[in-house]
């Protein structure tokens, strides 16, 4: 059963949003324009503002779902983080889409928002204080993701403290760095675009 669980897990994370998004909105392969992501911040530069929304919507859900669904099975924290990860697995190396995907930061979110909505919140807060300061996504995305492990720390208590909860955290800042490290190298030159900028 929970086999199966990790498998609902990897085909909710693998639902095609962005790439649905463009196909409907204007009939193209958003994976063909610019960083090649079918995550919100491409579909924002490339087929509009509603669209991104929808999108950055509908991959928060894909996260919380799956954790929602482990939690109503009454799942331990062990079996709720590896639904968790399979799901940032499949956002991020889709089956449907030759495994090109998204780069973790929305489906991460609602991931933390149903392991511990205060971690999830806290983790958002940092994310829209970088773009208000900045206008950069993907600094915003970095940031929230490395001020996560700590965040995930912070909120245990002695009495609460769960190892897998620690360890995801970690995974999914590992995961989101990695999948940033074109834009991290654009960070460096200065040359990474600004919201409203192509």
């Amino acid at each position: 059963m929970n086999l199966l669980i990790l498998f609902l897990g990897y085909l909710f994370g693998s639902f095609p949003s962005g790439y649905l998004a463009g196909r409907i909105v204007k009939g193209i392969d958003i994976r063909s324009l610019g960083s090649g992501s079918t995550g919100a911040t491409n579909v924002l530069r490339h087929i509009g503002k509603r669209a991104a929304i929808a999108v950055f919507l509908l991959d928060l859900f894909k996260g919380v779902l799956s954790i929602l669904l482990a939690k109503y099975l009454l799942l331990n924290d062990s079996w709720q983080v590896a639904i968790g990860l399979s799901t940032l697995i499949g956002h991020i190396w889709p089956i449907w889409l030759n495994w090109k995907g998204g780069k973790a930061v929305a489906t991460g979110l609602g991931i933390f928002l149903g392991l511990s909505w205060q971690v999830g919140l806290a983790t958002l807060g940092i994310f829209i204080i970088m773009i208000a300061l900045f206008r950069i996504v993907s600094l915003a995305s970095l940031s929230a993701a490395l001020a996560l492990p700590l965040i995930m720390f912070l909120s245990f208590s002695t009495s609460n403290f769960s190892l897998p909860f620690l360890i995801i955290s970690l995974l999914a800042m590992t995961l989101v760095v990695w999948r940033h490290r074109e834009n991290i190298v654009r960070l460096i030159k200065g040359k990474e675009p600004r919201i409203g900028q192509s």
